[in-house]
């Protein structure tokens, strides 16, 4: 009881299991724990996203990237922050070396935008498919020059609520799935 009691002082304690289980991507697996709603890549987190009129929140990443497991250990199991994402974004996550495709299309799209397209890759997408914000690596705390991932997700919620500045400074991505 005082495990668990310590556990949600400081903001690790477990929510309700996402939709990743049952994946069979090693980096999807090690989240399915996580306490971020996460959606794999699919059509029923698109359609979420339009019911609910949320900005799509996507991370792309490896388990042999070491940034995006600093991330998911600072950022994503941190309950506070996961809370903040389940209630203001639908959360896709998304393994490097499962979807190559898509991964060249964002990382090409964040390029385009003059965003960082590096590991971990950290987009904001509409729910019809526009990259309209993102970054790399951001930590869980503001340090220096590096927004903290609240920052970043907070400048996303604004730009979210400008559709004019999104129709003339977001990149259509092709490869949404069907809804």
């Amino acid at each position: 009881m005082l495990a668990l009691a310590s556990m949600v002082a400081s903001g690790q304690a477990q929510a309700k299991p996402n939709h990743l289980g049952g994946q069979a991507s090693p980096y999807l697996k090690r989240a399915a724990s996580q306490p971020v709603d996460w959606y794999p890549w699919s059509a029923e987190a698109f359609k979420r996203a339009i019911e609910l009129d949320r900005p799509i929140l996507l991370d792309v990443g490896a388990v042999w990237c070491p940034w995006c497991s600093l991330m998911d250990r600072d950022t994503y199991t941190n309950f506070a922050t996961a809370e903040y994402i389940n209630h203001h974004f639908v959360p896709i996550k998304v393994d490097f070396d499962a979807v190559p495709d898509l991964v060249a299309q964002l990382q090409r799209a964040q390029a385009i935008l003059n965003l960082p397209a590096g590991l971990p890759l950290t987009s904001f997408i509409t729910p019809d498919g526009k990259l309209y914000f993102g970054g790399g690596y951001f930590p869980a705390e503001h340090k220096a020059d590096k927004p903290s991932f609240r920052e970043a997700a907070e400048e996303a919620l604004k730009r979210y609520a400008d559709k004019n500045k999104i129709a003339e400074e977001s990149f259509q991505l092709e490869v949404v799935q069907a809804r």
